[in-house]
């Protein structure tokens, strides 16, 4: 049989067990050019929240009463496609499913000898790329300039800061409790972490800024982001990747108004999504592979076991549970 975890409703606000169900049903049947393929990890994902509205966006909704999808780094274990056979470690963009049923051009091969399988879908994958073409291309970091990061002790967050310290630059992260300064600083080298629920976290983060911010990594929006781009530089810039802050909000936010900020000090501001660099990719991997192969870029993982458990590890990401890349590991490679 085969679990299955599903969207069985559509949030108002924060999600909760509720919009969750599971189910089995039995395995589905390979057809010509199809690979069966077992989860190995899935991937748990801050974007997810706005797929599971009913509303335009980037990407399609999640349709309710059907499984979930996002990053799988999975096992084949019978295939029909040329291009792979059993015992093949893949990358896919399949469902939150004991075992999936996928055509052989929706699959990438991964080589477990070069990397853990599991660095596919952080460091070595979307949250890796995320932060990589964020700060590179529109961020355009020089050495000298004060970086500033939200969420950064997450998957993006905390390649941000570490990719910012390789290009020389001054890195000050906003983290969400003492453990998480602790490891930003301790452990990935940042010049300074704020923890944003201290009561004195905005004097705090001037007092780490005195020169201003020439770069801005927006994860969360909100009042952080406000507090942020009061203290901007002229000519700064400002990658705009997500704003986890509001994803569970009922009603529209209403905050001061940027434009003027931006306006004065002639800010460049620009939204992203990572697909928009799918034909950089490998031009990115290699770059990361490289400083993680060097010992320049460190990753941590938090890992959560059984597929059960992956509504709570996605609710997780939103109580400011992980550090590092969130993942869940729904069985064991086996090996050849």
């Amino acid at each position: 049989m085969n679990r299955r975890i599903l969207l069985a409703e559509r949030p108002k606000g924060m999600p909760n067990q509720h919009t969750f169900r599971l189910e089995e049903m039995a395995v589905p049947e390979l057809k010509d050019g199809e690979v069966l393929i077992r989860t190995v990890y899935l991937s748990v994902d801050p974007y997810m929240r706005g797929r599971m509205n009913d509303g335009k966006s980037y990407i399609p909704p999640f349709p309710l009463s059907e499984v979930l999808t996002g990053g799988i780094v999975g096992q084949v274990v019978t295939s029909r496609a040329d291009r792979f056979q059993s015992g093949d470690v893949v990358l896919g963009m399949l469902g939150w499913q004991d075992y999936s049923v996928a055509r052989a051009d929706e699959l990438t091969l991964i080589n477990p000898e070069l990397a853990p399988p599991s660095t596919a879908l952080g460091v070595l994958g979307m949250p890796g790329l995320t932060a990589y073409f964020g700060l590179m291309d529109i961020g355009s970091p020089k050495t000298g300039e004060t970086v500033v990061v939200s969420g950064a002790a997450g998957a993006v967050g905390s390649v941000v800061g570490q990719i910012a310290k390789i290009q020389g630059c001054r890195v000050v992260g906003i983290a969400g409790s003492e453990e998480k300064c602790r490891y930003l600083t301790e452990e990935l080298g940042f010049d300074a972490v704020i923890d944003y629920k201290a009561e004195t976290w905005k004097e705090e983060l001037k007092q780490a800024c005195p020169d201003g911010i020439d770069i801005y990594f927006d994860n969360v929006g909100g009042e952080v982001s406000d507090a942020v781009i009061s203290l901007i530089n002229p000519f700064a810039r400002i990658p705009l990747c997500g704003q986890i802050a509001l994803y569970n909000l009922e009603k529209s936010d209403i905050g001061p108004r940027v434009q003027p900020a931006l306006l004065v000090n002639r800010v460049l501001m620009k939204g992203f999504i990572v697909s928009d660099y799918s034909d950089r990719f490998q031009e990115g991997l290699a770059q990361l592979g490289q400083w993680v192969s060097q010992g320049k870029l460190r990753y941590r993982e938090n890992m959560v076991e059984g597929l059960e458990n992956a509504p709570d590890a996605f609710l997780g990401l939103f109580r400011g549970e992980n550090i590092g890349k969130q993942l869940v590991k729904v069985s064991s490679l086996q090996q050849n």
